[in-house]
């Protein structure tokens, strides 16, 4: 379940999309079915431009109807509004480490808690020695880098997928709209262990 105002507008549009191919998908499957079961043959048919016209503009407006909410929501997501906490995220091989620049520049690493040390009610693979811990109902800006190979920091929840370049700080910004803990990996191939670099935010 989404857990910000960005995600909830990503799954409006999935479910929009998805709406659009399958009323496609049912349209095309009857113009099949009714094809082969049909037995009428036009001898004389040569040129039908009035039907190509229409299969032509058609599909045009229908991608215009995708096309049009995927812009909205694309500016959406770039829109950085006044934030009231920054977080600096940097990506490591095989750990993130993270800093607070507006505090005192607080700064921590954060690794995978390995299975054998993993409590009861703690998820394996997922969860890490050091949460990252933000406000809720609150802006949130995040810095995202890396320090040797691409990273990518992912927080499913949250719609958040910002790529850690070396030598280049990405930004984006999420608002949490509710309590949790939220989990998420680094979505990049950047090695060897890069599916056991977890990102755990307790809001």
């Amino acid at each position: 379940d989404s857990a910000s105002p960005l995600m909830e507008q990503l799954i409006f549009f999935h479910d929009h999309a998805l709406l659009i191919l399958v009323m496609i998908t049912v349209l095309v499957g009857y113009l099949m079915f009714m094809l082969f079961f049909n037995n009428y043959v036009n001898r004389f048919l040569l040129h039908g431009q009035l039907i190509e016209m229409i299969w032509t503009i058609l599909p045009a407006i229908i991608l215009l109807f995708i096309a049009f909410p995927s812009l909205r929501l694309l500016y959406l997501l770039d829109e950085i509004n006044e934030p009231s906490v920054t977080l600096k995220s940097i990506g490591h091989q095989w750990y993130w480490s993270y800093e607070y620049s507006d505090f005192n520049n607080i700064e921590f690493d954060s690794y995978m808690i390995p299975t054998n040390e993993l409590t009861t009610d703690g998820f394996r693979l997922l969860d890490v020695d050091n949460r990252i811990v933000l406000p809720m109902n609150s802006q949130i800006r995040i810095l995202v880098t890396a320090a040797d190979v691409i990273h990518s920091w992912t927080i499913p929840a949250l719609g958040v997928k910002v790529d850690g370049t070396p030598g280049r700080l990405n930004q984006t910004n999420f608002f949490i709209n509710r309590p949790g803990l939220f989990y998420g990996q680094c979505s990049e191939i950047c090695g060897a262990n890069h599916s056991f670099m977890p990102i755990v935010i307790e809001s």
